[in-house]
């Protein structure tokens, strides 16, 4: 395979997302505005009901069926204890992967990121999805590692913006920021005792908000790479805000 065919094989598969479950995919399949590709069926699935209506939606629609094993399609789900033994990949055109972007970067203006370091919650990444497509952020970076990956809670909870989100995926976070670095990127993480104020910062060039865990912040592997500590100014003694909360006013903070 030459460079030019695995990069562009690559890329296809960097911007799909893989739903799991009948009535999101259901869902998905009626939704026209989707780029759906492929359904997959496993074989112990009877043919009536949900099942039915999902063959008859993506055959009106000439989406590809395949069929599989019980554990083929948990491997393709990724989550063989709630897939239902259905799974349907749909093309996002706004995902890419981080080494994609960051090759695309020169000439860009001013770029803001939101990362997410650890989310554990669906519905916290959805309407963090949320804000920051609605939002002034230009990518959203998303490491399979340690956040929950993007199902069907993340899509409810996004209202559905999740398929059209600027997501970044990469492997690891850490390493990933460190690749953001080298290209002129700024670190800053969100600490209640820093001296900055979020809506007081304006950096230089480009920025990335890491967003941390609902319990624990920001790991210790990314406190080490962050240059800027941002705080957001508390009333009445409240000490801290919900994460999609904070990544709401990260989105709009460079308007104000």
């Amino acid at each position: 395979m030459s460079d030019t065919s695995y990069t562009e094989k690559r890329s296809y598969f960097d911007r799909m997302l893989t739903l799991y479950g009948r009535k999101p995919a259901l869902e998905a399949l009626r939704d026209r505005d989707l780029d759906c590709q492929t359904l997959h069926l496993a074989h112990s699935n009877r043919e009536g009901g949900i099942v039915g209506e999902l063959l008859a939606a993506a055959e009106q629609r000439g989406v590809t069926i395949k069929r599989h094993s019980r554990e083929e399609l948990a491997r393709i789900s990724r989550n063989g204890k709630q897939d239902q033994g259905v799974a349907l990949d749909v093309l996002c055109p706004a995902f890419q992967s981080v080494e994609s972007y960051l090759n695309n970067l020169e000439g860009k203006p001013r770029q803001r990121l939101l990362a997410l370091d650890g989310i554990t919650n669906p519905q916290n990444i959805g309407m963090i999805v949320r804000s920051a497509a609605a939002g002034n952020i230009d990518g959203l970076l998303w490491s399979r590692k340690g956040n929950a990956a993007p199902g069907p809670l993340v899509v409810k909870a996004s209202a559905g913006t999740l398929y059209r989100a600027p997501v970044l995926t990469c492997q690891a976070l850490p390493e990933a920021l460190q690749q953001c670095q080298h290209n002129g990127f700024e670190v800053c993480t969100l600490e209640a005792d820093a001296r900055i104020d979020l809506f007081a910062y304006r950096p230089a060039g480009h920025c990335i908000y890491v967003l941390g865990n609902e319990t624990d912040g920001v790991s210790v592997a990314v406190s080490k790479l962050a240059q800027q500590g941002l705080s957001i100014p508390m009333n009445n003694g409240v000490e801290s805000l919900n994460v999609a909360v904070t990544a709401s006013l990260i989105a709009y903070a460079d308007r104000m």
